[in-house]
Protein backbone atom coordinates (compact mmCIF):
# COMPACT_ATOMS: atom_id res chain seq x y z
CA UNK A 1 0.00 0.00 0.00
CA UNK A 2 2.34 2.69 -1.23
CA UNK A 3 1.76 6.23 -0.12
CA UNK A 4 0.09 5.44 3.18
CA UNK A 5 -0.18 7.81 6.10
CA UNK A 6 0.85 7.02 9.65
CA UNK A 7 -1.65 4.37 10.76
CA UNK A 8 -3.77 4.81 13.87
CA UNK A 9 -4.06 2.05 16.44
CA UNK A 10 -7.58 0.69 16.50
CA UNK A 11 -9.52 -2.40 17.44
CA UNK A 12 -12.04 -3.24 14.76
CA UNK A 13 -13.55 -6.09 12.85
CA UNK A 14 -13.44 -6.16 9.08
CA UNK A 15 -14.84 -8.68 6.64
CA UNK A 16 -14.62 -9.43 2.97
CA UNK A 17 -16.02 -11.96 0.53
CA UNK A 18 -14.05 -14.53 -1.45
CA UNK A 19 -16.41 -16.07 -3.96
CA UNK A 20 -19.37 -17.07 -1.74
CA UNK A 21 -17.45 -17.26 1.54
CA UNK A 22 -17.55 -14.38 4.00
CA UNK A 23 -14.21 -14.03 5.79
CA UNK A 24 -13.82 -12.03 8.99
CA UNK A 25 -10.60 -10.40 10.08
CA UNK A 26 -10.03 -8.99 13.55
CA UNK A 27 -7.42 -6.29 14.05
CA UNK A 28 -6.46 -6.11 17.73
CA UNK A 29 -4.09 -3.33 18.64
CA UNK A 30 -2.41 -3.59 15.24
CA UNK A 31 -2.07 -0.51 13.05
CA UNK A 32 -4.89 -0.29 10.52
CA UNK A 33 -3.71 0.77 7.05
CA UNK A 34 -4.59 4.36 6.17
CA UNK A 35 -4.49 5.78 2.63
CA UNK A 36 -3.41 9.35 1.91
CA UNK A 37 -5.03 11.75 -0.60
CA UNK A 38 -2.34 11.29 -3.26
CA UNK A 39 -2.76 7.51 -3.30
CA UNK A 40 -6.55 7.81 -3.14
CA UNK A 41 -6.56 10.18 -6.14
CA UNK A 42 -4.37 7.80 -8.15
CA UNK A 43 -6.69 4.88 -7.34
CA UNK A 44 -9.73 6.95 -8.34
CA UNK A 45 -8.13 7.97 -11.66
CA UNK A 46 -7.20 4.34 -12.42
CA UNK A 47 -10.76 3.29 -11.67
CA UNK A 48 -12.15 6.07 -13.86
CA UNK A 49 -9.94 5.01 -16.76
CA UNK A 50 -10.89 1.34 -16.44
CA UNK A 51 -14.59 2.13 -16.23
CA UNK A 52 -14.44 4.39 -19.30
CA UNK A 53 -12.49 1.76 -21.28
CA UNK A 54 -14.99 -0.98 -20.42
CA UNK A 55 -18.00 1.25 -21.10
CA UNK A 56 -16.33 2.58 -24.27
CA UNK A 57 -17.15 6.16 -23.28
CA UNK A 58 -17.06 8.29 -20.17
CA UNK A 59 -19.09 6.91 -17.25
CA UNK A 60 -18.47 9.65 -14.70
CA UNK A 61 -16.96 12.78 -16.20
CA UNK A 62 -16.88 14.49 -12.81
CA UNK A 63 -15.25 13.14 -9.63
CA UNK A 64 -14.68 15.02 -6.37
CA UNK A 65 -13.22 14.03 -3.01
CA UNK A 66 -15.04 16.03 -0.32
CA UNK A 67 -14.42 16.10 3.43
CA UNK A 68 -17.12 17.26 5.83
CA UNK A 69 -15.82 19.13 8.87
CA UNK A 70 -18.37 20.56 11.28
CA UNK A 71 -21.05 20.07 8.61
CA UNK A 72 -19.20 22.12 6.02
CA UNK A 73 -17.89 20.50 2.80
CA UNK A 74 -14.28 21.02 1.79
CA UNK A 75 -13.20 19.91 -1.71
CA UNK A 76 -9.89 18.03 -1.44
CA UNK A 77 -9.64 16.96 -5.09
CA UNK A 78 -11.70 17.57 -8.23
CA UNK A 79 -11.66 16.33 -11.82
CA UNK A 80 -14.36 17.53 -14.18
CA UNK A 81 -15.79 20.15 -16.50
CA UNK A 82 -16.91 22.76 -13.95
CA UNK A 83 -14.08 23.35 -11.49
CA UNK A 84 -14.78 27.08 -11.23
CA UNK A 85 -18.36 26.65 -9.98
CA UNK A 86 -18.33 23.19 -8.38
CA UNK A 87 -18.06 24.34 -4.75
CA UNK A 88 -20.75 27.00 -5.03
CA UNK A 89 -23.24 24.50 -6.52
CA UNK A 90 -22.34 21.59 -4.22
CA UNK A 91 -25.34 21.93 -1.90
CA UNK A 92 -27.83 22.06 -4.79
CA UNK A 93 -26.15 19.27 -6.77
CA UNK A 94 -26.01 16.88 -3.81
CA UNK A 95 -29.69 17.21 -2.83
CA UNK A 96 -31.03 14.02 -4.47
CA UNK A 97 -28.09 11.94 -3.30
CA UNK A 98 -28.25 13.28 0.27
CA UNK A 99 -31.99 12.53 0.35
CA UNK A 100 -31.20 8.91 -0.56
CA UNK A 101 -28.48 8.77 2.10
CA UNK A 102 -30.64 10.29 4.85
CA UNK A 103 -30.67 8.21 8.02
CA UNK A 104 -28.05 5.71 6.83
CA UNK A 105 -24.59 5.10 8.29
CA UNK A 106 -21.71 4.80 5.80
CA UNK A 107 -18.35 3.19 6.47
CA UNK A 108 -15.31 3.28 4.18
CA UNK A 109 -16.17 1.47 0.95
CA UNK A 110 -19.95 1.90 1.27
CA UNK A 111 -21.63 3.63 -1.67
CA UNK A 112 -24.94 4.97 -2.92
CA UNK A 113 -26.40 5.59 -6.38
CA UNK A 114 -29.31 7.79 -7.49
CA UNK A 115 -30.98 6.58 -10.69
CA UNK A 116 -32.50 9.83 -11.97
CA UNK A 117 -30.00 12.59 -11.13
CA UNK A 118 -29.51 14.74 -14.23
CA UNK A 119 -26.95 17.28 -15.35
CA UNK A 120 -24.92 18.66 -12.46
CA UNK A 121 -26.73 16.53 -9.84
CA UNK A 122 -24.50 13.80 -8.41
CA UNK A 123 -25.19 10.22 -9.48
CA UNK A 124 -23.13 8.36 -6.89
CA UNK A 125 -20.97 8.68 -3.83
CA UNK A 126 -18.61 6.41 -1.94
CA UNK A 127 -17.40 6.76 1.62
CA UNK A 128 -13.59 6.90 1.51
CA UNK A 129 -12.95 7.30 5.24
CA UNK A 130 -14.21 9.21 8.23
CA UNK A 131 -16.34 12.14 6.96
CA UNK A 132 -14.72 11.92 3.49
CA UNK A 133 -16.62 10.97 0.34
CA UNK A 134 -16.06 10.56 -3.38
CA UNK A 135 -18.85 12.17 -5.43
CA UNK A 136 -19.30 10.91 -8.98
CA UNK A 137 -21.34 12.52 -11.71
CA UNK A 138 -22.31 11.82 -15.28
CA UNK A 139 -23.11 15.40 -16.37
CA UNK A 140 -24.60 14.27 -19.69
CA UNK A 141 -27.03 11.55 -18.51
CA UNK A 142 -28.43 9.57 -15.59
CA UNK A 143 -27.49 6.35 -13.80
CA UNK A 144 -30.70 4.90 -15.21
CA UNK A 145 -29.41 5.57 -18.72
CA UNK A 146 -25.95 4.19 -17.89
CA UNK A 147 -27.43 1.01 -16.42
CA UNK A 148 -29.61 0.46 -19.49
CA UNK A 149 -26.49 -0.17 -21.57
CA UNK A 150 -25.26 -3.79 -21.34
CA UNK A 151 -21.67 -2.51 -21.01
CA UNK A 152 -22.55 -1.24 -17.50
CA UNK A 153 -22.25 -4.77 -16.10
CA UNK A 154 -18.53 -4.83 -16.86
CA UNK A 155 -17.91 -1.11 -16.29
CA UNK A 156 -19.13 -1.26 -12.69
CA UNK A 157 -16.55 -3.88 -11.69
CA UNK A 158 -13.67 -1.37 -11.28
CA UNK A 159 -15.98 0.78 -9.12
CA UNK A 160 -16.69 -2.20 -6.86
CA UNK A 161 -12.96 -2.97 -6.71
CA UNK A 162 -12.35 0.65 -5.66
CA UNK A 163 -14.87 0.28 -2.83
CA UNK A 164 -12.90 -2.69 -1.54
CA UNK A 165 -9.63 -0.71 -1.65
CA UNK A 166 -11.13 1.97 0.59
CA UNK A 167 -12.79 -0.59 2.83
CA UNK A 168 -9.36 -2.17 3.48
CA UNK A 169 -7.35 1.07 3.45
CA UNK A 170 -9.52 4.15 4.27
CA UNK A 171 -8.50 7.68 3.43
CA UNK A 172 -7.25 9.71 6.41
Amino acid sequence: MGGTATPARVNFRSSFTIKNWRVGVVWLGMPRPCMNLETASKNIELCRGRMDALYQKSVFDEWAVVKFEQGSPSVLAYVGPRAERFSEQFHHDSGLLFAEMQGKQYDAGDFEFVAQARGSRFDACMCLGEATYLFCNNTFGTMGQLRADARWLEAQKPFVALTEKFRADPLV
